[in-house]
């Protein structure tokens, strides 16, 4: 008994899973007349045109997927009828009839009295009613083989439902398997259309054309695995970028409240108008790193959806869906992989420059500038002799940048620690060139900030030598 209990809970089981796969995610019933949009999701035809005509009344003219919101333009026809029907889910829609009644009821193909039909046979693969059902059992010829009432059906009776042959649609051959495939009309045929439609044409074994376009179907899903690392990756970095802008932020700002607490009490108000604005910094900054982000987990959920789903087609190795959906999934792969990937987003170097003037004090400098990524150039220095120092601006991605509001600071010091006299003369092109004439030898230490922050390794020692004398 308890062995019995264990076949029913397995065929109960095995119907709730077949029914939640057959379900349409528009009206989260069991899917009607489905039709399967490029992106390989299926829906109910009725649910697709509801939602392109909600569309049009809003002036569009594409629907998004409700899974994972690719767009596809809106037939002028308003109806998505010529969309290729599911394969998969037609077949589990026929399986759930068996389960479900309130569905429709499966009818009795031996006969063409539209009865219910009330078993199965697997050797000639009919739907038989009662009186056909009797009649099976009486000829000597059929009584063997093997039926199945449909209330005792067991999950490996409904696995093989779901797998068995598909027959033709076409008139006087219904009785027909589509054994073969017409490479010139790209098509499933039986042996009776390859004889009166297809004589001429190029006929294959539905298995050996499927086997070569399976081969195909693969190497598509790999392109597509390939390509949802690339964007995990770009995730990954752009992540990192968005974690540095908020250190970044967040630096600037404890900068920012350390100067403004050295100011007196009547100061505080700069202090809040301040913290304002680098919130505003902050949503705007952060607006820009989700967008992108947005942007890219949208693309790697379209890519990953259509490889589950590709991989589903597969798993599942049936000939007649491969060679239906193949087509499709490869024309897919190839809009998704040739897409066009935006940049990534990088925000600019945001600092707080403290000065004890008060007409500059409400200054909050952003620049694409890293005053970490910044090089300082020291050209052969004599004493009483012109010399310079350049400092060259980079972003963080080490390239060579200029920003008008860039604040650049060089200041040389002598072994006695007397300033040297500079002169600054900006390049316009991310170069600064500092120039200045030592008056006495030794050591001299050069301090350079760009923004407010010192150079790496700054300060920098420069030594100045006497003059090379000229033999005449």
């Amino acid at each position: 008994m308890s062995v019995l209990l264990g076949f029913i809970m397995d065929v109960q089981q095995l119907f709730r899973m077949l029914k939640k796969q057959a379900e349409c995610p528009l009206c989260l019933d069991t899917v009607k007349n489905p039709k399967t949009l490029p992106c390989l999701h299926s829906f109910c035809l009725e649910c697709l045109d509801k939602l392109a005509n909600f569309a049009r009344r809003q002036l569009q003219t594409s629907i998004k997927c409700p899974v994972c919101q690719a767009s596809f333009p809106i037939p002028e026809t308003n109806t998505f009828a010529n969309l290729p029907s599911s394969f998969h889910l037609n077949r589990l829609v026929d399986v759930l009839v068996l389960h479900d009644s309130t569905i429709q009821v499966q009818k009795c193909n031996s006969c063409d009295e539209n009865n219910p039909a009330t078993s199965y046979c697997f050797v000639c693969q009919s739907f038989m009613c009662e009186s056909c059902f009797q009649a099976h059992q009486r000829l000597k010829a059929t009584r063997d083989h093997r039926n199945v009432l449909i209330d005792k059906l067991q999950a490996q009776d409904v696995q093989e439902l779901i797998e068995r042959p598909v027959k033709c649609s076409q008139q006087y051959h219904e009785d027909q398997a589509l054994e073969f495939y017409c490479e010139d009309c790209k098509v499933l045929i039986c042996l009776k259309c390859s004889i009166v439609s297809h004589n001429r044409h190029l006929v294959t074994d539905t298995q050996k054309a499927a086997l070569e376009q399976k081969m195909q179907m693969t190497e598509a899903v790999a392109k597509l695995k390939a390509e949802i690392l690339l964007y995990e990756n770009e995730i990954k970095k752009q992540t990192e970028l968005k974690d540095k802008n908020v250190t970044d932020i967040m630096n600037a700002e404890k900068k920012m409240t350390d100067s403004v607490e050295e100011w007196i009490r009547d100061l505080r108000e700069h202090e809040k108008k301040m913290k304002q604005k680098f919130r505003e910094i902050y949503e705007a900054e952060q607006k820009q790193h989700e967008t992108r982000l947005e942007n890219l987990e949208l693309i790697t959920t379209q890519l990953k959806s259509y490889v589950e789903r590709g991989q589903g087609v597969l798993k599942r190795n049936i000939s007649a869906e491969i060679l239906e959906t193949n087509h499709t999934i490869l024309q897919r792969c190839d809009e998704l992989i040739n897409a066009r990937k935006s940049d990534r987003y990088k925000s600019p170097y945001l600092n707080y420059l403290v000065k004890k003037r008060f007409d500059t004090f409400d200054q909050i400098l952003v620049t694409k500038t890293d005053s970490s990524m910044c090089l300082a150039e020291f050209a052969y220095s004599e004493i009483d002799r012109k010399s310079n120092v350049v400092v060259v601006t980079r972003d963080s991605g080490k390239l060579q940048c200029y920003q008008r509001d860039d604040q650049i600071k060089v200041d040389i010091l002598t072994a006695e620690g007397n300033h040297l006299q500079t002169e600054l003369k900006d390049s316009k092109d991310g170069k600064y060139t500092v120039t200045y004439i030592p008056r006495c030898v030794g050591r001299h230490s050069v301090k350079i900030e760009v923004n407010g922050q010192p150079l790496t390794g700054s300060p920098f020692v420069l030594q100045i030598r006497r003059r090379a004398l000229v033999a005449y």
